[in-house]
C-alpha cells in the first residue's frame, strides 16, 4: 500500500496506510475565524430510530439549544465516505457514469464509496484503506501515490456524512491481477477517461452536477494552476 500524504491543513483525522505508516492531520479541527460557538451548541436529549439500513440510520433527535429552547432534528446517520480524483500520466481523470435513483438520471462522477462498517463490532473502515478499494472496484485502477486533499460535510443540515477527498496518481490497470477487486453486485458502471481540462469544462457547462465531483475536479484543477500537482 503506498504512503498517503495528508495536505488537508487541518482537515485531519488519523489513519493507517496499511504498511505501518500513520496519516495524521492537525491535532484539532479548528475552522478559520470560528471564534466561540457556545451560544450555537445543541445538546441531545432524546433519539428515536426510525429505520436501520445497510449503512444508513434514519432517526429523529430532540435537542436543547443553549438558550433552553428545544427543537426536533431529522437526521440520516452515515459512517462517512471517500471520493477520488484519479489522474493518469497524460492528464486524464477517471470518471464513472452510473444511475442515481434519487436523482432520476445517470450522473458522471469521480469514483467514490461509503466506508464499510463491521457487522460484529460496528467499527468503521479507515478512509485511507477505503480509497484504494473504491478506486479499484469502480475503475479497475490502482495508484502508486495517494494524497489526502481535504474532507467535507456533504449535507450537514440532515446527514452526518463526512467525505474524504483524495488525489490518486501513478495509475496502473489491475485488470490482469489475480486479486483484482470487482464492483459491488448492485453497481452498474460505465468507465470513462477524460482529460482533466474537459472534465472541468463539463462542470462549467453544468454537465457534471454531482457535488463531490464538482469539488474534486475544481480542486485538482486549481492545484495544477498553482503547480501543486
Amino acid at each position: 500500500m503506498p504512503i498517503v500524504r495528508d495536505v488537508s491543513g487541518g482537515a485531519g483525522g488519523r489513519g493507517s496506510t496499511g504498511d505501518g505508516t500513520s496519516v495524521t492531520g492537525a491535532a484539532a479541527d479548528t475552522a478559520a475565524g470560528a471564534g466561540s460557538d457556545a451560544d450555537l451548541r445543541e445538546r441531545l436529549l432524546d433519539r428515536r430510530v426510525l429505520h436501520r439500513g445497510r449503512y444508513l440510520t434514519f432517526q429523529v433527535d430532540q435537542v436543547e439549544r443553549a438558550d433552553g429552547t428545544r427543537a426536533t432534528r431529522d437526521v440520516c446517520a452515515h459512517p462517512g465516505a471517500v471520493a477520488i480524483v484519479a489522474l493518469d500520466a497524460v492528464g486524464r481523470v477517471a470518471l464513472v457514469r452510473q444511475w442515481r435513483h434519487p436523482a432520476g438520471r445517470s450522473l458522471l462522477e469521480i469514483p467514490a464509496g461509503t466506508l464499510e462498517v463491521d457487522d460484529a463490532t460496528g467499527a468503521v473502515e479507515d478512509h485511507s484503506l477505503a480509497a484504494p478499494r473504491e478506486l479499484e472496484e469502480e475503475t479497475g485502477l490502482r495508484a502508486g501515490s495517494w494524497r489526502l486533499l481535504t474532507r467535507f460535510w456533504t449535507a450537514p443540515g440532515f446527514t452526518s456524512e463526512l467525505m474524504y477527498l483524495y488525489l490518486a496518481t501513478d495509475l496502473r490497470s489491475a485488470q490482469a491481477d489475480a486479486d483484482r477487486r470487482e464492483p459491488d453486485e448492485d453497481e452498474r458502471l460505465h468507465r470513462i477517461l477524460l482529460p482533466l481540462s474537459e472534465a472541468v469544462a463539463a462542470v462549467e457547462r453544468r454537465e457534471i452536477q454531482d457535488a463531490k465531483s464538482v469539488i474534486g475536479l475544481l480542486w485538482v484543477a486549481r492545484l495544477g494552476q498553482s503547480g501543486g500537482t
